[in-house]
């Protein structure tokens, strides 16, 4: 059978890639897997080389990670292959989707390593998968060391360090499992997601049983509790910088429960980091998590750039308090200049941030307006001519789409998300073109 030059149907393996001409390219692909909804995207970049993972869950709840590559920049993908070989092992949501991460090697594609969080007997844990054909197999999963012991975790990032090592941080109830401390179990449905004016203090105490661990994936003995009062069930943020440094950024549980992002970075490769800085004082009191973490990225001057939704003020007298979304910057990680607002329409949720070789950022999100929900992306000029100014670009207009990764190539961003109805949703992924 001749398949059109459009759609390449791996009818064995019941997968699909498909050109889209949706999107302000001109040109989008959808990838996914057939007969299941697939979701929650990461992506990673060098070069021309792009990979992908997201998770395809089949109408029975059997939910397993699948990956795919690009050589030319994130324009083609080859063929969708399942990261986890054992089926259905994985537990993920939009905020916690798998993470990938590339390892640079000479004269060959890069290591491809994913984690995902995945149910264990005594919880969830985190779990680990190597590719060293560029996405062509994966080995077994191991246990990401530290990660193994009982209660939950999850919410991670991973980033690969300047000597080739994965890193990761993660967010861990070990000391609220049953039997600890005296605690009762807690997990993600306990939060109530709703802003209070009056904020319980014992939510503040609570908070500091939830832990941020940091751990190298090739060392056991480096997994650790960076620092307790975390927000659980909003993402965390790592990036590696070029003089060998470790950046963190995460909500964090103050006090009055404002829940603000905290940042903090190691100098050593992670085997000491500062204690925590407020990025922000935004002044957000909720008495339950909300769910939307902050995106970090670092630049060739190792300085950090930070953007994260939190609930301001209406824009007209009177309006009710909304989500906005804000970018800071630190020369130094001791201290942040004073928050930007990106410009957004609706309600804007779930950011990601990227740096191009150039040194322009961009940012991408999805917001809520009229009763739907688009992806939209804002860039920079580099960021070393003056302030950032942000540039609003509607991606996929016509298109429903949530939960954006973005990644810098040598001449683009590539983008994807979730795009259509949960049931039948696929990845869209879409080649922004590089300006600086």
């Amino acid at each position: 059978m001749d398949l059109p030059k459009a759609c390449l149907m791996l009818l064995g393996a019941a997968l699909v890639i498909a050109a889209s001409p949706q999107g302000v390219s001109g040109r989008a692909t959808d990838i996914g897997v057939n007969g299941r909804a697939n979701a929650n995207a990461s992506l990673a970049a060098t070069g021309q080389f792009v990979a992908l993972v997201w998770v395809a869950r089949t109408n029975e709840g059997v939910t397993d990670i699948y990956g795919a590559s690009s050589r030319d920049g994130g324009r083609t993908f080859g063929p969708p292959t399942r990261v986890n070989r054992e089926a259905g092992e994985a537990s993920v949501s939009g905020e916690q989707p798998p993470r990938i991460a590339l390892v640079p090697r000479r004269a060959s594609d890069p290591s491809i390593v994913v984690v995902w969080t995945a149910k264990s007997a005594g919880g969830t844990r985190l779990l680990s998968s190597r590719s060293d054909d560029g996405g062509r197999s994966f080995a077994s999963s191991v246990p990401v060391p530290g990660s193994d012991a009982s209660g939950n975790r999850g919410w991670e990032a991973i980033a690969t360090n300047r000597d080739g090592h994965v890193v990761a941080l993660w967010l861990d109830h070990r000391e609220l499992a049953a039997g600890k401390t005296g605690a009762t179990p807690m997990n993600h449905a306990e939060h109530d997601h709703v802003a209070s004016d009056k904020p319980q203090t014992d939510g503040v105490a609570r908070a500091q049983l939830s832990k941020l661990f940091f751990g190298q994936l090739d060392d056991r003995d480096s997994a650790r509790a960076l620092t307790g009062g975390v927000c659980y069930c909003c993402k965390t943020a790592i990036a590696v910088g070029g003089n060998g440094s470790v950046f963190a950024a995460w909500r964090h549980v103050y006090d009055g429960n404002l829940r603000d992002i905290a940042f903090t970075m190691s100098a050593n490769g992670g085997r000491t980091f500062i204690p925590p800085v407020r990025v922000s004082e935004d002044h957000w009191a909720i008495d339950g998590c909300p769910e939307n973490g902050p995106a970090l990225t670092v630049d060739a001057a190792n300085r950090i750039h930070v953007v994260w939704p939190t609930l301001s003020a209406g824009a007209a007298a009177g309006s009710e308090p909304t989500l906005a979304l804000f970018y800071a910057m630190s020369e130094d990680g001791r201290r942040f200049a004073p928050r930007q607002q990106i410009p957004t329409d609706g309600v804007p949720r779930h950011p990601q941030i990227a740096m191009s070789p150039g040194g322009s950022l961009v940012v991408a999100w999805d917001e809520q307006i009229n009763g739907s929900r688009r992806v939209v992306m804002s860039k920079t000029v580099p960021v070393n001519q003056g302030p950032a100014r942000f540039t609003r670009v509607p991606v996929g207009i016509t298109d429903r789409g949530e939960y954006p990764v973005v990644a810098a190539a040598d001449d683009g961003y590539p983008i994807a998300w979730t795009s259509g109805p949960p049931t039948q949703s696929v990845i869209r992924v879409e080649r922004m073109t590089t300006r600086e």
